[in-house]
């Protein structure tokens, strides 16, 4: 299958075997197919995360500010290829550390959709997030993956809460 001019085999060969783990792909699993998941920045590449960013419709962002963020992060994951010692799928998740979190830059390379990468961080992160006790977790997500996170557990707009963001509104110039 193709996707963005490369051809993938991701996209199609690849079926992981339902194993009795309480993720939908097992660490093993992953690790048999070079795919390897990390909770740290260490050996992670900046401007190949960006890419990925970039490859999903994220604005280009400045390495040195996704470092400083990162550093500022209670809970990331990503996935390693081998192959090519590159990310190929990322979430992170900030908050208060007690109450409440916020999920961000849930991402996955075009190359490696559609294997159940997106799933298998997610399903960690939240666990990670419950296990500290953090039981208030939310994400922003544009409307067409919606139908992504409902079977992770999330809803819009639980109990009508609607969500504000404060936005600095430009002087028109004359």
């Amino acid at each position: 299958m193709l996707s963005r001019g490369i051809i993938s085999p991701f996209r199609t060969s690849i079926s992981f075997p339902t194993t009795s783990c309480k993720y939908s792909i097992s660490d093993q699993d992953l690790e048999s197919r070079g795919l390897f998941l990390r909770r740290t920045i260490s050996d992670l590449n900046f401007d190949h995360l960006n890419s990925v960013f970039v490859a999903v419709g994220f604005p280009r962002r400045d390495p040195e500010k996704i470092k400083l963020a990162l550093e500022h992060t209670d809970s990331m994951l990503w996935v390693e290829y081998k192959k090519t010692q590159k990310p190929v799928a990322f979430a992170r998740a900030t908050g208060d550390g007690v109450f409440n979190a916020i999920i961000w830059d849930v991402v996955v390379d075009p190359s490696f959709q559609g294997i159940g990468l997106g799933k298998a961080v997610m399903e960690r992160l939240i666990e990670d997030l419950l296990e500290k006790g953090i039981c208030n977790i939310a994400l922003y997500s544009e409307p067409r993956v919606l139908g992504f996170y409902r079977p992770l557990g999330f809803v819009a707009d639980p109990d009508g809460i609607r969500g504000m963001v404060f936005s600095r509104k430009q002087k028109k110039k004359k």
